[in-house]
């Protein structure tokens, strides 16, 4: 108990605080709970008029001191200029990075200020725009700030949450631009997850917003374990906080997990007799159904266990019903099947089946539910609203939940520390491990949260203590020019003042940085190579020189290697260009190693010949020049089917059938080694050797001591060069880019010669995607006039559309119109690549022509499972998921083309028709807003 005397020295400091922030002191009243310390000092600096950025962990409440900005809107500004009269109306936007974000912070800013003060606007959704609170996506911003909106008028606070995802390579720049761009009177509120560069953002958020209060707070509000799940025992991964903080395992577990790898290894040792050899028991960890079934038992549901693929999510929700799990009451069930039937009466029945959607709503029922990129929207939205009543106990998700909206559990599972990022497998950072365990424990609900790595023999337990230990992830600008940014930028400053605004950013502010490392160390470096020089001299003579012949025999040598592997490459391309339907060919080298019948020999075309082979292991793709290290020979010929269908597993399996029926040798006679080159030959390198043994040094004892310092200098010499460019490139990189891209705009007419927009430049600042000058050429050149609504889908969704994988062959396209206007898209998507190449720009990436089948048999009203099984997919039909976010960007695309100045009044009023006709059944659902 405190003393009558504390409370009252307690009241005196409340009475101060309220009558210096009394914003802050209504704001708090209305809360319920108390604030946070880190909170307080954000909300403080707020209430002073200074700008913020609040660091903090995911579940920490940064969100309060954006609506504390929202109050602050709301309660008015100073009086009318008369000295009298209401304060003025003050508008505050806050902007989220996806739109169920948007949605979620709409209900919740709703729930709390009433919808006629609440507006909403992402792509899909238009709600009281005009309200003096606005929920947006940031890209929405980016456009009203670049029109010159009129309802930018009377904006004072703009709330950026999440800001962190200006390190998002596709979308990260739309920050910068927003943060650059806004008006100084407006002030900006940053939420940002934990970073640790937090001040060096800051000082750039000072540089261009001015004063900016920084907020970090590591502390988690929820206390967060960590575990191992070795097989059937769970362990601490550290024994307590202090040795969390040194990085110490739980010495019981690195025990265990020794003593374990020992006995597989001695299990794959221990073979004999006639298995000898074989590999032994492989390990085999803990089944998905009893790790669910484990963490039930022990009170840890609800629980999200990541699984870095959607395969594996879906599998998942499978293996738990197969194995009877059932994690739900009598009564939830009913509530959750009430729950589902209410938010599905958009999607006609037909969809559903196709949807898979009774073994959906059969995991549901039973606590169980996989969330991924692949899942109609739909159904992600009634798992996420299911999850957080606490109706649904488990969910199997991808790393694209961490990223989204707010679903807090009791327990994190991470099932590997890999994952795939699109082009490899890759370790998880400690910045994504944070992101995915931050989810376990919930405020006010769970005392404690819970992280469960599953063991692996690849898992080493002090990987996992250095990525839950690590606060290491800095924020990294991905920030670059754009066409649509640059005639933007020159229309609204003009040409030079742009170039000022671009060196303005975050990108910029970083790369001049890190040139004052850069700068050091070529310092550093050169005089290492003065020292080296000094250890490498030799008093026979200049070692220097004999040291520049050994490089030069060495170069020589390689150069005539390359001679040797260019003519057998030639010779390849030569051989392959011959080939011919029905030639049997034996691949030498690589995964595909063995006879193959030539399907397609796909010559004519432009680039190296890549033929469609089947292999006799019944793999059918294209070979490249580089799968052969010798001329491809013909050695029997077979007949192919004339519409052989490779797709089909019974056709393949009798045409490999076939081609194993020849009698040839799978692997020939002799194996495709590489010819020696008679390299001594050669009177260059003959003169050079001469030289050398001539060389005063080369009698020299200690010749290989002086080489072996002359290497290290040599090695130093070329490192300290290639530091001395990365300081030119990066010192005013940006400008230099965007000076190329004003070149390039000038010369194709969006600009004049003098810096001024020209109508086509009009055009391409209102065309927001990443194609963004094709798209523009297109309309120009009149590419999609005359085309059906269905086939304008088609041929604009080749410009957004972007395969998950890289297949081998290219997409059908329906005959007729499509195919001329995407044939003319690839011609001029071909004439700005060779542009963009010859001036050093990034090159606009290649249309992908896999989507336009599924839209097109959309766009004309054909059923969900035809469409979904036309995708251009390696692994069987388009996931729902996919098909929707896709078709979504095809109908955002078709708006922009309708309300385009530049489009032909034709392909407006086709664009709006199509858009009619792509809105339907899976696509007309709005989601919870």
């Amino acid at each position: 108990m405190s003393s009558p005397a504390e409370r009252y020295a307690a009241a005196r400091r409340r009475a101060a605080q309220a009558s210096a922030f009394p914003a802050l002191h209504e704001f708090a009243q209305e809360l319920g709970f108390g604030l946070d310390d880190f909170q307080r000092e954000a909300c403080e600096a707020l209430e002073r008029g200074s700008g913020v950025l609040v660091c903090a962990p995911t579940g920490a409440g940064k969100t309060v001191v954006g609506e504390f900005a929202v109050h602050l809107a709301l309660r008015g500004g100073p009086t009318a200029a008369d000295g009298g009269g209401p304060p003025m109306r003050r508008k505050c936007f806050y902007t989220t990075p996806i739109k169920a974000l948007s949605n979620q912070k709409y209900h919740d800013l709703v729930d709390r200020y009433g919808a006629e003060q609440v507006g909403l606007l992402t792509g899909d959704n238009a709600i009281n725009g005009d309200a003096p609170v606005v929920v947006m996506t940031t890209e929405v911003l980016r456009n009203m700030l670049y029109a010159g909106s009129a309802t930018l008028e009377g904006l004072a606070y703009v709330v950026m949450d999440e800001v962190h995802y200006l390190a998002d390579r596709f979308r990260g720049g739309v920050w910068e631009e927003v943060i650059i761009h806004l008006p100084a009177s407006v002030t900006l509120v940053s939420l940002s997850a934990t970073v640790s560069n937090a001040e060096e953002f800051a000082d750039w958020l000072v540089t261009v917003r001015g004063e900016t209060a920084v907020v970090v707070s590591e502390h988690r509000p929820v206390p967060l374990w960590q575990h191992m799940l070795v097989g059937k025992r769970m362990f601490d991964l550290f024994h307590d906080a202090d040795a969390a903080r040194k990085h110490d395992v739980h010495p019981e577990l690195l025990r265990y997990t020794r003593d374990t790898m020992r006995r597989l290894e001695l299990g794959e040792g221990r073979s004999a007799g006639p298995g000898a050899g074989r590999r032994g028991p492989r390990w085999r960890g803990p089944m998905r159904p009893d790790i669910v079934d484990r963490l039930d038992r022990e009170g840890l549901l609800p629980a999200i266990l990541f699984i870095f693929s959607r395969a594996g999510c879906d599998a998942a929700v499978q293996q738990c019903l197969a194995a009877g799990l059932r994690l739900t009451t009598p009564e939830e069930r009913a509530e959750i099947r009430r729950v589902v039937e209410s938010r599905v009466t958009a999607i006609p029945g037909e969809d559903l089946s196709v949807l898979g959607y009774w073994e959906w709503l059969d995991g549901l029922e039973r606590g169980l539910a996989a969330h991924h990129a692949g899942m109609l929207p739909a159904f992600k939205e009634v798992v996420e609203e299911l999850f957080v009543r606490g109706l649904v106990k488990a969910v199997f998700a991808t790393e694209t939940l961490a990223l989204g909206i707010n679903m807090p559990a009791r327990c994190v599972v991470l099932e590997r520390l890999v994952k795939f990022n699109g082009e490899a497998h890759v370790d998880l950072t400690p910045g994504e491990y944070t992101q995915l365990t931050g989810r376990a424990g919930r405020r006010g609900i769970d005392v404690e949260g819970h992280a469960v790595v599953v063991w692996s023999p690849e898992t080493d337990p002090r990987h996992v203590a250095g990525l839950a230990s690590t606060r290491t992830y800095p924020l990294r600008s991905s920030f670059r020019p754009s066409y649509n940014m640059a005639v933007n930028l020159v229309g609204s400053v003009g040409a030079e003042p742009a170039r000022a605004l671009l060196e303005s950013s975050f990108a910029q502010f970083q790369a001049d940085r890190s040139v004052v490392g850069l700068a050091r160390q070529v310092q550093r470096n050169t005089e290492m190579i003065g020292s080296y020089g000094a250890e490498a001299a030799c008093h026979h003579g200049d070692f220097d020189e004999y040291f520049a012949l050994r490089v030069a025999i060495a170069d020589r040598e390689r150069a005539l290697a390359r001679q040797g592997q260019t003519q057998r490459k030639a010779a390849a391309i030569a051989s392959l260009e011959r080939l011919r339907v029905g030639d049997v060919i034996r691949v030498p080298s690589g995964r595909r190693a063995g006879l193959a019948v030539v399907l397609d020999p796909a010559t004519g075309g432009f680039g190296e010949p890549r033929p469609l082979v089947l292999t006799q292991d019944r793999w059918a793709g294209r070979v490249t020049p580089g799968d052969f290290t010798t001329p491809a020979e013909v050695l029997a010929r077979i007949r192919v089917p004339k519409h052989f269908n490779h797709r089909s597993p019974a056709a393949r399996r009798d045409l490999a059938a076939a081609v194993s029926g020849t009698g040839l040798d799978r692997h020939g006679g002799r194996r495709g080694g590489r010819s020696k080159q008679a390299v001594g030959e050669d009177h260059r390198l003959s003169q050079l050797r001469a030289e050398l043994r001539r060389h005063p040094c080369h009698a020299c004892p200690d010749r290989e001591e002086h080489a072996r310092w002359a290497e290290r200098s040599r090695r130093l010499e070329r490192d300290t060069e290639e530091l001395r460019q990365r300081v030119a490139g990066r010192t005013g990189s940006l400008a230099r880019t965007f000076d190329r891209i004003v070149a390039l705009l000038t010369a194709r007419g969006y600009l004049s010669a003098d810096g001024e927009v020209t109508d086509a430049g009009r055009m391409l600042g209102r065309i927001w995607t990443e194609a963004d000058l094709l798209v523009a050429e297109c309309l120009r050149r009149k590419v999609w006039d005359g085309l059906s609504p269905a086939e304008l889908a088609a041929a604009v969704s080749v410009v957004v559309f972007e395969a998950r994988r890289d297949v081998d062959e290219r997409a059908s396209l329906p005959r007729g119109p499509i195919a001329d206007a995407v044939d003319e898209t690839l011609k001029l998507w071909s004439d700005i690549e060779a542009d963009e190449a010859a001036r050093g720009l990034a090159v606009t990436r290649e249309p992908d022509l896999g989507f336009a089948w599924p839209i097109y048999r959309w766009a004309r009203g054909e059923a969900l499972a035809k469409v979904l099984a036309s995708g251009h997919q390696i692994d069987g039909e388009m996931p729902a998921g996919d098909f929707v976010r896709w078709a979504r960007q095809v109908v955002d695309l078709l708006g922009q083309l309708a309300d385009s100045g530049g489009a032909s009044t034709e392909v407006r009023a086709t664009a709006r028709q199509a858009i009619t006709a792509v809105k339907r059944g899976v696509l007309a659902y709005h989601g919870a807003a």
